[in-house]
């Protein structure tokens, strides 16, 4: 038996969210969470808004998740963890408490130097370069991203600048070998990512839809690794992304 054979969608799970001694249901749950893989993130939320701690998540540690009022919209907000596993984890746990979509945003690495630090990513499908999506999905080399064409459009109705493609989702962060970037690169991805094909195949499992967009850091394109804006961002930088998550929040 390998990784490849561990999908089965006939046989029920041994353990539910639900019947953990943990989980407790906050009435007026929202239906949009926003979760962000910066902690950057939450320094900065007290100066956008109110915000209220309606629970807490166990993934290793407490994570609390806030509920803020956004464009007249109930909004949840978390600090998801690093890598697929632990965030599907997450997920599973937010779903149980009625959860009806996800927005996920971080920085990521590009594998095309072209694509300046900062801008905006789209992912269109996620190269399955992780454990956890074999677990939700039948194998393929991709697991694709439905949302992309709605997420792209309130982009545009927004007049916030993205490009979009495909991005290559890794375990390892520190086996990002240049063979396997190269054929990553040569397969028309064009950043590289922890977490998106994970959450993409959580989402279509469960029936809940995974929006997702990135904003551009390390460069892997080059003769060297360039670390570019990676752990260099500004509060500026990082409260400007965090609006414009809660304004596409605001809107699905």
């Amino acid at each position: 038996m390998s990784l490849f054979d561990t999908f089965d969608p006939d046989s029920e799970e041994l353990i539910k969210v639900s019947r953990q001694r943990s989980f407790c249901g906050v009435d007026n749950f929202p239906e949009v969470v926003i979760g962000t893989f910066k902690e950057e993130a939450f320094r900065v939320l007290t100066e956008i808004g109110e915000a209220e701690t309606i629970c807490s998540l166990r993934g290793g540690r407490t994570i609390p998740v806030y509920r803020m009022n956004w464009q007249e919209r109930s909004i949840g907000l978390f600090h998801s963890l690093m890598g697929g596993a632990g965030t599907v984890c997450l997920m599973e746990s937010l779903i149980a408490h009625g959860v009806k979509a996800f927005l996920f945003y971080g920085n990521c690495g590009v594998l095309n130097k072209e694509i300046a630090a900062g801008h905006l990513i789209l992912p269109t499908a996620a190269y399955r370069d992780e454990g956890t999506s074999y677990h939700y999905l039948p194998v393929s080399d991709y697991v694709e991203v439905p949302t992309q064409p709605h997420l792209a459009q309130i982009m545009d109705n927004l007049h916030l600048p993205h490009v979009s493609g495909k991005v290559w989702t890794t375990d390892a962060f520190y086996r990002e070998t240049r063979s396997n970037f190269q054929k990553r690169k040569s397969d028309g991805c064009i950043a590289v990512d922890m977490e998106c094909a994970s959450v993409m195949a959580a989402g279509q499992f469960r029936g809940v839809p995974v929006y997702q967009f990135f904003y551009a850091d390390d460069c892997l394109d080059g003769e060297k690794w360039d670390p570019r804006t990676l752990g260099a961002r500004p509060t500026s930088s990082h409260e400007k992304y965090l609006r414009i998550a809660l304004e596409i929040a605001a809107r699905l």
